[in-house]
């Protein structure tokens, strides 16, 4: 059994089932929609201790972060975050992370399980912490796989500052540090408000209990996940496969910088970028919920008899229903007639047209009401 986090020993704390993206940490509290009401209308906090998290400090921490990862750092200022990515050389993503620059320290946390493509000539995988390590070189940074001493808790919901009082700004990625350790990231998703803490993992419980003494209500990573679709913000190894490029799935300038070079897959960045053509895109589909069936993760989407694309993530909205990301040919049209789902998951799916990128937007509202009945 992998990471079971302490919270699951709480009260009403509802788990995944083995196996599952979010297993290990509280999937519910006994009532996801009204979980994901508070988390938009009031504030509630979501326990997603088991990321991982590694540290680089040393004199050149932000230069060497500079070459490695996707995103442009070199001149990164300290009370700043940001979101990067770990292409491989055809510009494929390998790794999605989190930076946070505070006290002299980059914090970087990633979903459980991270891997990047291996940085010897042989290929294989590695874990992201053992391919930073590969490509220290002669470099002076120290790295640490700070998983054991540092775990995650998010607040959602506007009246987040009035549960959190230590005076994060409101721009999007700014950060402070947390007396104690640890540090409050402001982040511009999922939904409109919301804010990671990185704390001591040994105060996780206190801090979850002082977090709810104040007011926020306990919210599962369902509510999360939810709120991450609405969002239109990927997770990797879900939204993406192998193939899927950082401008399919709404990575660019957020986690890739297309005009910093040196950076392993650059070449492919900035050639779609220039072109403005990506192969697929990510868009949000609503799920017909008659049936009371739901497509899974790497399932066809197919138009007729043809397939167009595949099913990421899954989620029933306390408002938008049963929805879905997907990644569609870009050839796909917003109006399309399609389904989603492999035998008896196969269901009717409609493209919400607001999820379609601009050069590809065309009416498509009507199908989407009929699909909501």
């Amino acid at each position: 059994m992998g990471y079971q986090s302490p919270l699951l020993e709480l009260p009403g704390a509802v788990g995944a089932q083995e196996g599952h993206p979010e297993a290990g940490v509280p999937w519910h509290w006994g009532d996801p929609f009204a979980e994901q009401r508070t988390a938009t209308r009031g504030v509630a906090v979501v326990d997603r201790s088991h990321r991982e998290v590694i540290t680089v400090t040393g004199e050149e921490r932000l230069s060497w972060l500079h070459l490695v990862i996707s995103q442009h750092v070199s001149a990164m200022e300290e009370g700043t975050g940001t979101e990067a990515l770990v292409l491989d050389s055809q510009g494929r993503i390998d790794a999605h992370m989190v930076l946070s620059y505070v006290d002299g320290t980059v914090f970087l946390d990633t979903d459980p399980g991270a891997k990047a493509t291996s940085a010897f000539p042989n290929g294989g995988k590695q874990t992201l912490f053992e391919y930073f390590e590969a490509m220290k070189f002669w470099s002076k940074v120290d790295l640490n796989d700070a998983t054991a001493d540092f775990a995650m808790l998010t607040l959602l919901g506007p009246d987040t500052d009035t549960v959190l009082d230590v005076g994060l700004p409101s721009r999007p990625y700014s950060v402070v540090a947390l007396k104690g350790g640890g540090f409050a990231r402001r982040m511009p998703w999922p939904g409109q408000s919301s804010v990671d803490l990185m704390v001591p993992r040994k105060e996780l419980t206190t801090w979850w209990k002082r977090l709810t003494d104040a007011g926020a209500r306990p919210a599962g990573s369902w509510a999360f996940d939810a709120l991450r679709v609405e969002s239109l913000r990927p997770r990797l190894g879900i939204d993406t496969d192998e193939r899927t490029i950082p401008h399919e799935v709404n990575w660019i300038g957020s986690a890739a910088h297309v005009a910093k070079g040196c950076y392993r897959g650059q070449e492919t960045v900035a050639k779609v970028h220039n072109v403005g053509r990506p192969p697929r895109n990510m868009v949000l589909l609503h799920l017909d919920g008659s049936p009371e069936i739901y497509p899974e993760t790497g399932d066809a989407v197919r138009l007729g008899d043809k397939t167009v694309g595949r099913v990421g993530s899954v989620a029933q909205h306390h408002e938008l229903g049963p929805v879905a990301l997907a990644l569609v040919k870009r050839s796909t049209k917003p109006e399309a007639e399609l389904i989603a789902g492999e035998e008896d998951r196969a269901v009717q799916a409609a493209i919400d047209p607001d999820s379609v990128p601009a050069e590809h937007a065309a009416p498509g509202r009507e199908a989407v009401q009929q699909l909501r009945g």
